[in-house]
C-alpha cells in the first residue's frame, strides 16, 4: 500500500501543478491580451484625435488668414475627443481637454472678437504647446518608457510662416 501512495502522491502533485500552471498561464495570457487590446484602441483614438485636431486647426487658421467664416469638421473632432475620453488616463485626457479649450478660444476670435496678429499668436503658441503635451502624454500612456519630445512634429505650423502669410495679406493687425 505504501508503494501505491509513493506513486500516487507525485502523480497527483504533478497533475495539480500542471492544472495550476495551465490556469495561471490562461490568466496571465488573458491579462496581456486585454492590455494589448487597450493599447491598440488607445493608439487609434489618439491618432484619430490628432488628425481631427489638425483638420480643425487648419480650417480655423485658414479662415482667420483668409478673413472668412469657418467651417471645421466639428462632428469628427468631437467624436475623436469622446473616444479619447473613454480610453485615456488623466494626463492624456487633460491634454486633450486643453486642446479643445484652445480650439474653442480660437472660434471665439473668429466669431466676433477683434482679430489681431497678437491674438492669433497667443492662440497659436497655446495650440503648439497643447499638441506637444498631448503627444507626450499619449506616448507615455502607451509605453511608460517613451521619453518626451521637446520638439513638435505635425500640428500647427511654425509661427514664422503664419506671420509671413499675414504680412503678405496686408497688415500687422486686422479687425473683423
Amino acid at each position: 500500500m505504501a508503494a501505491l501512495w509513493e506513486a500516487l502522491i507525485p502523480t497527483a502533485v504533478g497533475a495539480g501543478t500542471t492544472i495550476l500552471g495551465v490556469y495561471m498561464g490562461a490568466v496571465v495570457g488573458r491579462r496581456n491580451q486585454d492590455r494589448q487590446w487597450m493599447r491598440d484602441k488607445q493608439t487609434v483614438a489618439y491618432e484619430t484625435f490628432l488628425q481631427e485636431f489638425t483638420a480643425v486647426e487648419i480650417e480655423l487658421r485658414q479662415a482667420y488668414l483668409d478673413d472668412r467664416t469657418h467651417n471645421p469638421r466639428w462632428e469628427q473632432f468631437n467624436a475623436a475627443l469622446v473616444s479619447v475620453s473613454l480610453l485615456a488616463d488623466n494626463r492624456v485626457g487633460s491634454a486633450a481637454a486643453r486642446i479643445a479649450e484652445l480650439v474653442e478660444q480660437f472660434t471665439l476670435i473668429l466669431d466676433g472678437r477683434p482679430k489681431t496678429l497678437e491674438g492669433l499668436k497667443e492662440i497659436h503658441s497655446g495650440l503648439v504647446q497643447a499638441q506637444l503635451d498631448f503627444v507626450n502624454a499619449a506616448r507615455r500612456s502607451l509605453d511608460p518608457s517613451h521619453g518626451n519630445f521637446d520638439w513638435q512634429l505635425g500640428g500647427p505650423p511654425p509661427w514664422s510662416g503664419i506671420e509671413h502669410f499675414h504680412s503678405r495679406a496686408g497688415g500687422a493687425d486686422r479687425t473683423a
